[in-house]
């Protein structure tokens, strides 16, 4: 398991000695800065229009509300997914960065993300009870060293003041997703999750948290699992959108 520090003061010491540099081009940035200005630039915000429930993007003239093909046909058991980026290009490098080459210190720059998906319309106005990150199997876990769904709750907690919790857990591990079509993705999932032993979140609106929305698949299972032990409302919010 990777160690983390308690403080990120000791973040604070260190840029004394090694003056802040962009992640991307070394170019100097401010203190708590991670990107230089042109690197910045290049990351890509998901703008209107896109689809209410999934947070797909749309090319074309839509300039009302609307829901993609992809989830009009299909049951979604979360109410929203929302993510602020586009994972392509940096955003897509950091967050690999993040999660499979150990560089833990960009979760304070994912979280940012995550963030920004917080002023969005869909879940701006609402009140949430409690937080909840997208589990890993305890095997990947071990491997991995760490939960990038949880590093990132836990920040997004303090930042909004509502309770992380790890009330679900997943019990099946299953094959790698990437390669797989959102019909497949939804069979390798059914029954991975189950609500942590004693864990209550009856008449609970619960915000879950993961790093990327790809079809979506992950969080409709947990959202379903949440329901179905009595959650009123299951929201989803990330740090981008494959």
């Amino acid at each position: 398991m990777i160690a983390l520090p308690k403080f990120d003061g000791l973040r604070a010491i260190a840029s004394l000695l090694y003056p802040p540099v962009c992640t991307i081009c070394g170019a100097n940035v401010r203190a708590g800065e991670y990107l230089c200005s042109h690197c910045e630039s290049k990351t890509i915000r998901i703008v209107a229009p896109f689809c209410q429930t999934c947070s797909e993007p749309f090319e074309g003239a839509i300039t009302g509300a609307f829901t993609c093909a992809n989830c009009a046909h299909r049951t979604i058991h979360f109410d929203a997914a929302v993510a602020a980026y586009r994972s392509r290009g940096i955003v897509r490098e950091l967050i690999h960065d993040f999660k499979y080459r150990r560089q833990i210190y960009l979760r304070h720059l994912v979280a940012r993300w995550l963030c920004s998906a917080m002023n969005d319309e869909r879940l701006r106005a609402r009140q949430f009870n409690i937080i909840i990150p997208v589990p890993l199997h305890p095997a990947r876990q071990r491997e991995r060293g760490f939960n990038q769904a949880t590093l990132l709750a836990e920040l997004l907690s303090a930042e909004i003041s509502i309770q992380s919790k790890p009330l679900l857990e997943r019990i099946r591990y299953t094959t790698t997703q990437t390669a797989l079509d959102r019909a497949e993705r939804m069979e390798n999932l059914h029954d991975a999750f189950r609500l942590r032993k004693n864990a209550d979140v009856r008449g609970l609106r619960v915000l879950l948290i993961d790093d990327v929305l790809t079809t979506g698949s992950t969080l409709s299972e947990c959202a379903r699992v949440l329901k179905r032990a009595g959650a009123t409302s299951v929201y989803a919010a990330t740090a981008a959108r494959a």
